[in-house]
């Protein structure tokens, strides 16, 4: 006949003295206060494994671990027992689990999520996506465990770049978090992504406005360029930017041997080699693939003044006083304001591609197709973007750069719109009549 136990009372427990030899107050289903002799109170839980072998587990001291405490532990462990599972097998896994979590940091799974990511970045986007998780993320969030975050503690940070008024990368930093703790969530880590909660937290991006002149002060632009009193090669650089409208990195890292005057082809890399010293001398073509620019007459005559300038060096838009230096990226608009233009109302060198591209659509002339192609933009609809790529309508784009330094020209004394200019005779000195045939 089993014996009957009363169960321990905290009375009982915090009465219990140490005697000469080790002692034990029982509460039933295998839970027990081991009283030692040194005093220390343990509780200790005797059970059979699974496997019939006698099993026995210590749960904590007493009384840091109470008597309620106690048997909670004692009933998770018979639940545990019912399923089939060894309770001591099942802590050192926990244990071994809780400790792995904690191996797993924010700053680890984001140094992970980013070489994951980096094979299809372009380097200098990988190097400014990691310099900004090192600068705005992991002081605030390196250190702590995926697996104990929360969606408030990943706001500190956002908040922070949004209180500079960085809204941009307020948003950017949202997008990494949710990208690095859904790696997490993929690889096993943590079961959700509270980075998903986060949409809206911050003010949204300001889209940034890019003035250009409108096209009937294009005669006014063209004489204050003529009339500048900067060095020739920034000059140079203001008509070759309205002439080809590329963007500024891809025209200040420009190398000589991108240029081909015979073929009257400027043929830029969707990366460039490095030069040593040149920070973001890499950058090629923003949308990471070559980009062909065909040349006009007019823009391979700004070419030859180029090459008496700058032939001998590798870089065509060199620095003010080091040749092996790029042009910096405040040069064309310091021209503009050198000419009385404000570049944040009136006209910035990014807006020379608005202009070009107004007087281009406004023509009638020229396809969406080619006019966007040779924009270099980014199409939207990934069938047609395949599509665009392929065909690249050379052919077409050669004569609408040709039209559009014809139209330049024909502006310099006074304004004519680009559909007036793009329906003159058939012996008009442009290439409609061609385009027309």
């Amino acid at each position: 006949m089993a014996r009957t136990v009363t169960p321990l009372t905290d009375t009982k427990c915090d009465a219990a003295k140490a005697k000469e030899k080790d002692s034990t107050l029982f509460d039933g289903q295998g839970l027990f206060l081991l009283v030692k002799k040194s005093g220390v109170k343990v509780w200790r839980f005797k059970y059979k494994r699974p496997d019939g072998r006698p099993g026995l587990a210590t749960f904590g001291n007493y009384p840091a671990l109470s008597l309620k405490a106690a048997r909670s532990k004692r009933s998770a462990a018979l639940e545990n027992l019912a399923a089939g599972i060894d309770p001591m097998t099942h802590a050192k896994e926990t244990k071994l689990q809780a400790a792995a979590e904690r191996l797993q940091t924010f700053e680890l799974m984001a140094r992970e999520w980013h070489a994951a990511n980096a094979r299809k970045w372009s380097p200098g986007h990988a190097n400014t996506v990691m310099r900004r998780l090192e600068n705005h993320l992991f002081p605030d969030l390196g250190k702590r465990p995926v697996a104990e975050l929360k969606a408030r503690d990943l706001i500190p940070p956002l908040k922070a770049a949004e209180a500079r008024e960085s809204l941009d990368l307020a948003s950017r930093l949202r997008n990494y978090q949710e990208g690095i703790l859904r790696y997490a969530v993929q690889h096993g880590f943590i079961d959700s992504n509270p980075a998903r909660d986060l949409v809206g937290i911050t003010a949204p991006a300001q889209t940034v406005h890019r003035p250009a002149l409108p096209l009937n002060r294009l005669p006014e632009l063209l004489q204050k360029i003529e009339g500048d009193t900067g060095r020739p090669l920034t000059r140079l650089a203001l008509k070759m930017t309205l002439l080809v409208f590329i963007r500024s990195s891809e025209l200040r890292f420009a190398r000589w041997g991108e240029i081909d005057q015979r073929k009257a082809m400027w043929e830029i890399p969707g990366q460039r080699a490095a030069i040593e010293g040149v920070k973001h001398s890499v950058r090629g073509s923003k949308m990471g693939t070559a980009h062909m620019v065909p040349l006009s007459r007019q823009a391979l005559e700004v070419v030859d003044q180029l090459k008496a300038l700058t032939g001998k060096h590798v870089l065509v838009f060199t620095g003010d006083h080091k040749s092996w230096m790029a042009m910096s990226d405040a040069t064309i608009n310091k021209a503009l304001r050198r000419m009385g233009y404000d570049t944040k109302v009136d006209v910035c060198g990014h807006g020379f591609r608005t202009m070009a591209c107004s007087a281009l659509v406004e023509s009638g002339l020229w396809s969406r197709d080619v006019v966007e192609r040779q924009m270099s933009h980014k199409e939207q609809n990934s069938v047609r973007a395949a599509y665009v790529h392929r065909a690249e309508m050379l052919d077409e784009r050669r004569l609408m750069l040709q039209w559009w330094a014809d139209y330049i020209d024909a502006n310099r004394e006074s304004y004519v719109s680009p559909f007036d200019f793009a329906h003159r005779g058939e012996d008009a000195a442009n290439v409609v009549p061609i385009k027309r045939a």
